[in-house]
């Protein structure tokens, strides 16, 4: 089984693309609340919030949620 790291993944690709929480959620058009949950594992993303995501730091879904290594 695969463990899912989707908040561990999100933390880093935001250190390394010099992103916070208010910049990331203005540039995508999601609110700063929805990614405190998701880094504090209380709630999980849409696949259309992924799809935002993944598309916004250049990577694949199965990167972001850890089904393979970026």
């Amino acid at each position: 089984m695969i463990k899912i790291n989707f908040s561990d993944n999100l933390r880093l690709l935001m250190k390394e693309y010099g992103v916070n929480q208010v910049k990331l959620a203005n540039d995508i058009n999601i609110s700063q609340s929805a990614i405190s949950a998701w880094l504090l594992n209380k709630k999980e993303p849409s696949i259309t919030s992924l799809w935002l995501l993944a598309d916004y730091f250049n990577c694949t879904v199965d990167e972001l949620i850890g089904r393979s290594n970026f």
